[in-house]
């Protein structure tokens, strides 16, 4: 396919998505809502109740769609209907250990699917100019390389998700131990958890440095534990969280509970090691059935068949 076949092609894409992007916008052709069509005849109110929750946008999200206008609300509306809503990304973020906002996380994603496309592209002009492809199956390599750098972002924050929840159940058992000793030794449960967030480093420090601005700001103790439970990706910090709080409304001997949660941490670590060491052990049949058996068997059998040559 010559180069100027090419490029009108390009150029006939572009087209067909300019006049696209300007027949979406026409008024009987553009699709409102009930929202949309009754905010006209609402009458705005100055004052605001102090207990409503704010609905603001992010600065980025607000940039990205004054330069880009219906494009990027379309776009970020597709990549949320692909990805989840934005409460669902939210507590993934959280749980990732990230402070970034949903659309932050967004804009993210429209890099990773803008880089994809661009490889997309340079792959689909590679296959069409060297291989005599289609334009079809170019179209396909670059719809294709977007759709797979905004998935790829999305699988890098599960990734962070797994090795966060990992790095806090090798330091979970520690951590209840030391606050087990703190709580012994007189201190109170917050007193002593603001003495291992202030001594040590770690997610999970970081997590009760958190839970401790939570107390301080106004919340009670059993909300900021649960709040610390719903930021973290594992079901024994949530177990932790409720026995604390359990602990101190009812008076119950908090050391022994922390020591209690802090073994059970450690059996569920060797559970999970366990499980883990079978999981390889099946991996590891794969060499060896494919690799290793077959050069014994080469090994075992070629003195024979050496022996029987030289007696022919």
């Amino acid at each position: 396919m010559s180069m100027s076949l090419l490029a009108g092609i390009l150029l006939g894409l572009m087209l067909g998505t300019g006049l696209y992007l300007l027949a979406i916008q026409l008024p009987w052709l553009r699709t409102r809502d009930l929202g949309r069509r009754v905010d006209p005849y609402l009458r705005r109110s100055r004052n605001s109740s102090l207990f409503a929750a704010p609905t603001s946008r992010s600065r980025a999200r607000i940039v990205v769609e004054n330069l880009f206008g219906p494009v990027a609300a379309r776009g970020l509306g597709l990549l949320e209907r692909l990805t989840g809503g934005a409460d669902q990304l939210e507590r993934r973020l959280r749980l990732a250990g990230r402070r970034t906002s949903a659309d932050s996380f967004r804009i993210e994603q429209v890099v990773f699917g803008a880089v994809g496309l661009v490889l997309g592209i340079v792959l689909a002009v590679a296959a069409i100019v060297m291989r005599d492809a289609s334009a079809v199956l170019g179209l396909l390599i670059v719809a294709l390389g977007a759709l797979l750098g905004v998935l790829l972002r999305d699988y890098l924050l599960g990734v962070e998700i797994k090795r966060r929840a990992s790095r806090m159940a090798r330091e979970f058992p520690t951590v209840a131990d030391l606050l087990a000793l703190a709580v012994a030794a007189g201190e109170s449960p917050i007193a002593a958890m603001e003495r291992v967030a202030r001594t040590s480093t770690g997610a999970l420090p970081d997590e009760f440095a958190a839970t401790i601005a939570d107390i301080r700001s106004g919340s009670s103790v059993s909300q900021a534990l649960a709040s610390l439970g719903a930021r973290t990706p594992l079901e024994s910090l949530s177990r932790f969280g409720e026995g604390v709080s359990i602990a101190i409304e009812r008076g119950t001997p908090l050391a022994e509970v922390l020591r209690a949660q802090a073994q059970d941490a450690r059996e569920n670590a060797k559970r999970d090691l366990m499980e883990m060491a079978g999981q390889r052990e099946i991996a590891m049949l794969v060499p060896v059935v494919f690799f290793v058996l077959p050069l014994v068997i080469l090994f075992a059998i070629f003195p024979g068949l050496a022996v029987l040559e030289i007696s022919l």
